[in-house]
């Protein structure tokens, strides 16, 4: 299908063929329609992109301080690498759309194949051939709206959304300052709700165009006295009464104008909104002496921004909230039914989406043209490469492996994000004697990026056309944490070798189901991520050791840095918690230098304070030998202070390795320092794991220590919440 993408890194906006998306639970497929351009959003992300490397980093001193932070912990070079990575990844643009739904994924009741639908969101309503969207954000289009118009639909919720923040009533009065397409759809919803209108612009065609639409307009020079004059004509009598009940601020301009205005023209404690991107430097005394009220409107309603509504489809009580986003969109299309929203004569240009980039020629002023609704249009109908969306794949599709080893390494790969991009890819290539046959991400975007950048030989949006590729004999699993399982589980049974990153499962039951797979598929191996075992340090570390005698003293130290409680990785259903999702790798590490999985863990955390959720713990492991092993791992300290630290006494001997850049051992009294650029073993886990592929050797990491691991990692949250030991 064709997407048109936004390149961070070198400004260009191109229209590129890539797979067509494929639904997953809670979501439905679209083939398009229409779309709208955003004058606003889009156009700075273009702006931002089309700027130089300097221009970019002094629009955003916020993301230069993080690098700079990084270098000092990390390393110049992995740090401009990791950046470079970042931006190279194609950004898709748009976030309002509409179109018919072509197939559904699990859990879309109340929704059919072939019904019409407006949809919206960043990522999801995207400038493309077919969206993949949310429940949630997917609106059924009443029978007299067609395509276009509803394309505008989200950008009417934000019209809408402000709108209602200013909590009108009936016949008061309400100014719009700016008459763009904000501004025109607001003053139309404010018209339509029974209030009175004063739209106000600086351009005259803008005006013309509200006064053609039925609104009253004025133009800026005029806006203080037209607005003396129209409150008081519709003050009922009342003379006293000058100044708007409301102000809807819908420019979009760095200057302070727009609010100064905004206190001159309202009355004593009205209600000022603003949607619209203005400078925000108030004057005091109006504001304070009017006792004004501000508000700075967000998006389209109570749910934007809230994951468990716009990704998981989790709706909001109407009892406890009247308006989500959803609803605000519902409303939004049944005002264009009722023909209280005409949106027609907003549109200036229509491109089809082969020719999309031109679009961005206008909004940003490359083609000096006046322009207002920019709407992409779509081909008709079914397209070609429908035919290849399937959802379930045959079994006679499905290869074996009939012995472990395999002379070749025909990877296929799950998951293209930003991990597989900048850090596992590359050591996959570094590694060498792995030849890349597919790629796939659940949108088919990052997919096909990522198939182009490192020589896959196809691209797609399916998991099951990698599983079930007979060309394909090893998989690597990089997508989020709660897929991991399942895609171990299909995986084996296709006869794969299988790689999956950290962790290997988020639950007892989801671990007891490989567990037993494993025993069945004895000729496929298996590979968790827990990439630190392989670094170079840690190999010296653990020849340091070799052999001993006594029991060893682990102390781990991880400053993992904090994360939002909104973050998908606290998310127990999708990301498992940060101790099963992430500090599992540190419980690897001390198991590695120790040779076994613990047998025991006794775990205690800081209070969460409404703050953290439970990533503040410190983890005491015992193991069969006696050695003890200390995680702690903090959410609470400072990001640009250096992440990890190992220091292990044993037998006479210490060691002390800093984040995988450093390593000190000390014995009889003589110290050893090891310094060089930070690896964290990717490189040489994948050249371990490839060659026992190809020799049919062992498992790189024994299965015992790769459940016993993640038995441990479950093991310590149950004695965190319990306070009790717990056995493993």
């Amino acid at each position: 299908m064709k997407q048109l993408l936004q390149n961070i890194k070198n400004g260009k906006t191109t229209v590129e063929e890539v797979p067509i998306p494929a639904p997953r639970e809670g979501q439905a497929l679209i083939r398009v329609q229409a779309s709208l351009v955003s004058a606003g959003t889009e156009r700075m992300i273009v702006e931002f992109a089309e700027k130089s490397l300097v221009g970019k980093a002094r629009s955003r001193p916020d993301l230069v301080k993080q690098v700079l932070d990084k270098a000092k912990r990390e390393g110049v070079v992995p740090t401009l690498q990791a950046a470079f990575n970042r931006l190279d990844q194609p950004m898709p643009l748009g976030y309002s759309s509409a179109g018919v739904i072509v197939a559904l994924g699990k859990n879309m009741q109340g929704f059919k194949v072939g019904q019409r639908v407006a949809c919206a969101g960043l990522n999801y309503a995207v400038h493309a051939e077919y969206n993949v969207v949310p429940r949630n954000l997917i609106t059924p289009l009443p029978k007299n709206v067609d395509f276009e118009s509803a394309a505008f639909t989200t950008l009417g919720a934000i019209a809408m959304h402000g709108f209602r923040l200013a909590e009108p009533q009936l016949g008061e009065t309400v100014a719009v300052i700016g008459m763009g397409l904000l501004g025109l759809l607001a003053a139309q919803i404010a018209t339509a709700a029974g209030c009175r209108v004063l739209g106000i612009d600086i351009d005259p065609a803008r005006i013309k165009l509200a006064s053609s639409l039925g609104l009253e307009a004025v133009s800026r020079e005029n806006a203080v006295d037209a607005a003396q004059a129209f409150t008081l004509r519709h003050a009922q009598g009342d003379a006293s009464h000058r100044g708007f009940d409301a102000v809807l601020i819908c420019a979009d301009t760095k200057s302070n104008d727009p609010v100064e205005l905004a206190g001159v023209i309202a009355r004593d404690r009205a209600r000022v909104v603003a949607t619209g991107a203005v400078g925000l430097t108030f004057p005091r005394k109006v504001y304070y002496e009017k006792e004004l009220s501000f508000i700075n409107s967000r998006s389209y309603g109570p749910g934007r921004y809230d994951p468990s509504y716009e990704e998981n489809g989790v709706d909001y009580p109407i009892g406890y909230v009247r308006w989500t986003e959803g609803r605000n969109f519902q409303a939004v299309l049944d005002l264009m039914a009722s023909g209280k929203l005409n949106v027609q004569p907003l549109i200036t240009h229509r491109f089809p989406i082969e020719q999309a980039a031109a679009a961005y020629e206008v909004i940003t002023g490359k083609k000096k043209e006046p322009f207002l609704g920019v709407v992409l249009t779509y081909p008709k109908g079914k397209r070609q490469e429908e035919r290849r969306i399937e959802f379930t794949v045959t079994a006679n599709r499905q290869s074996q492996i009939t012995n472990r080893k395999s002379p070749i390494v025909n990877l296929g790969v799950l998951g293209a994000g930003l991990f597989a991009n900048a850090v596992l890819l590359p050591a996959v290539k570094k590694a060498g004697n792995v030849s890349l046959i597919g790629i796939a991400s659940s949108g088919g975007l990052h997919a096909q990026h990522a198939g182009k950048k490192f020589g896959f030989q196809y691209a797609s949006s399916s998991d099951d056309e990698i599983l079930n590729d007979p060309n394909i004999n090893t998989v690597a699993i990089l997508t989020r944490h709660d897929s991991h399982a399942d895609l171990v589980v299909k995986a084996l049974k296709a006869g794969k070798h299988v790689f999956v990153e950290k962790p290997l499962a988020i639950t007892s039951d989801q671990l007891s189901v490989i567990s037993k797979q494993l025993l069945k598929t004895d000729n496929c191996l298996l590979m968790t991520g827990f990439n630190r075992r392989f670094a170079p340090l840690a190999q010296n570390l653990s020849s340091f050791l070799f052999p001993r005698t006594e029991p060893l003293y682990v102390h781990y130290r991880v400053n993992a840095g904090y994360l939002p409680s909104s973050h998908w990785t606290h998310d127990p259903q999708t990301g498992g918690g940060r101790i099963i999702g992430e500090a599992c790798h540190f419980i690897d590490f001390v198991t590695f230098l120790v040779g076994a999985a613990p047998v025991s863990v006794s775990a205690h955390a800081l209070p969460d304070g409404g703050k953290y959720r439970e990533d503040n713990v410190s983890m005491t492991f015992a193991f069969p030998d006696g050695s003890i092993g200390v995680v702690d791992y903090l959410a609470n300290g400072d990001k640009s202070f250096p992440k990890e630290r190992v220091e292990l006494f044993c037998g006479g001997m210490v060691a002390v390795l800093d984040d995988f850049v450093s390593l000190q051992v000390v014995k009889d009294g003589k110290k050893k320092e090891q310094r060089g650029a930070q690896d964290k073993g990717h490189v040489n886990e994948w050249k371990a794991f490839v060659k026992a592929i190809r020799e049919g050797g062992e498992p790189p990491i024994p299965y015992e220590q790769l459940i016993g691991v993640t038995q441990a990692s479950f093991a310590a949250v149950e004695s965190l919440r319990t306070g009790d030991k717990v056995p493993i």
